[in-house]
């Protein structure tokens, strides 16, 4: 069988497919919002469809695609890795390119984190790290932020302060304690018991892109040490890049005791997920010869996620990429932020390189203020499906939600943006506030469609 043939057979089936044998839900969700498309290529940072459509992504896969899709030098990398005949997984042996990997890792993430333990994911790194922390410690209790997100495994999604994640999955696991995000002193009470193995955070919480006060993070550094707590920082997403840096805690010159990686890491290619920690916490953990083997992960050193993550590392540094996101991501939101007094519903732009969101809020205006509450009363957040759905159906632009009951748009761009592509998230971004702010007008009488919907979905689901 060739899979090229396989799909040209049966191109027209995917949504099918997935309706009669995976997730039947989703395929609803894209048919009634209209991102029904099939994409056939993609090249970049854009995506095409089988009418030959040209759409430029700023999801990237929820931050998977830094650096764009497809990237040739990534393939030409795990290419010649297909053809070595390497051994792979001998597991009772230790590989080379994992070696090579976690050099290469070691030597660009903050000061003093000299050990790596790789996985299959981000969600698979904040286990090892939520373990590695209790083990090392000695305590059992874990402090999480509010609003943040770790992960839907049952540890990290104890961690993770989204109860919309949470619901009707029963009890998680004990001795997690949440704290609001960027509240000191909240943090200080949970941690005063010295009974805390480590607090973990997103240094930007990644659901609505919040950016913390200068002060916080470093101020939570001082209040782990104080306490015997160590400081986890969950750069999934934020981490390699994405924020003008190669880790977001950077911006505040803090040292974390363990460090999360995932998504960029993969080139887009083979999910690889890392933990970078401190030696003495490595130690705490393996540290017997019967112990070698007590926390592992059975593809997390394979060759061609080891080969993926050299060839992402080679690319950020060799095409500048972490530089370029850092004066692209400024310039997006510099030239974005003068809406704000122009336009009432846009409350706020923020981001730091490519990490940036576009919040939106209640507007005071009497025919904007009813409007707006029509929809709110139909599902919370509604108003910012109003801004991604013409994104993407005028501009073919591929955007998200930053969150659920959220009206914060979010962009993840590739890192590789151009300058006509800064040109065309400027002009589409514009033309649909713009839109957004006359009523009556085609995008509300949509936004009545989806107000419609919704409030048929709540019946039908009582």
């Amino acid at each position: 069988m060739k899979i090229s043939e396989l799909i040209k057979q049966r191109s027209q089936e995917n949504f099918t497919l997935h309706e009669e044998h995976l997730n039947n839900q989703m395929v609803q969700v894209l048919k009634t919002i209209g991102f029904n498309r099939r994409y056939v290529k993609a090249e970049g940072a854009y995506l095409f469809d089988d009418l030959d459509n040209r759409y430029l992504d700023l999801l990237s896969g929820f931050g998977v695609f830094a650096l764009g899709r497809n990237h040739p030098q990534v393939i030409q990398i795990l290419q010649d890795v297909l053809t070595a005949d390497l051994p792979n997984l001998v597991q009772l042996d230790v590989s080379l390119l994992s070696g090579l990997l976690a050099e290469r890792l070691v030597a660009v993430v903050p000061d003093g984190l000299e050990r790596i333990f790789f996985a299959n994911s981000g969600t698979e790194t904040v286990e090892a790290a939520i373990k590695f922390s209790r083990y090392a410690t000695g305590r059992s209790k874990i402090v999480y932020c509010q609003g943040g997100y770790h992960g839907l495994s049952l540890g990290s999604l104890s961690a993770t302060g989204d109860p919309y994640f949470r619901e009707g999955f029963g009890s998680l696991l004990p001795d997690f304690i949440e704290v609001p995000f960027g509240d000191l002193a909240a943090l200080e009470k949970a941690l005063a018991g010295k009974d805390v193995a480590a607090f973990i955070t997103e240094p930007i919480q990644g659901h609505g892109v919040w950016i913390p006060e200068e002060s916080y993070l470093p101020g939570a550094v001082e209040l782990c040490r104080r306490y015997g707590a160590l400081f986890i920082a969950d750069e999934v997403q934020t981490g390699l890049g994405r924020t003008g840096k190669w880790w977001a805690v950077e911006h505040w010159g803090v040292e974390p005791d363990i460090l999360c990686m995932a998504k960029a890491l993969s080139g887009g290619f083979v999910p690889v997920g890392a933990v970078a920690c401190r030696q003495w916490i490595f130690d705490k953990v393996f540290n017997r010869l019967d112990r070698a083997v007590v926390h592992g992960s059975t593809f997390g050193k394979n060759n061609l996620a080891m080969a993926a993550g050299l060839a992402t590392l080679e690319v950020l540094e060799s095409e500048k990429l972490i530089e370029k996101s850092a004066q692209m991501g400024a310039s997006i939101v510099a030239n974005l932020k003068p809406l704000t007094e122009q336009y009432e519903c846009l409350k706020e732009v923020r981001g730091l390189g490519m990490m940036i969101a576009l919040e939106f809020a209640e507007p005071s205006s009497w025919s904007l203020k009813m409007s707006w509450k029509m929809l709110e009363s139909a599902n919370k957040g509604l108003f910012s499906q109003m801004i991604t759905v013409p994104l993407f159906s005028r501009h073919r632009i591929l955007s998200q939600v930053a969150g659920h009951g959220m009206n914060i748009v979010k962009f993840m761009p590739p890192l590789i943006l151009s300058e006509d592509d800064h040109r065309w998230v400027i002009d589409a971004v514009k033309d649909v506030v713009a839109d957004a702010h006359r009523v009556p007008g085609a995008v509300w009488d949509f936004g009545k469609t989806l107000a419609t919907q919704a409030i048929r979905m709540k019946v039908e689901t009582r």
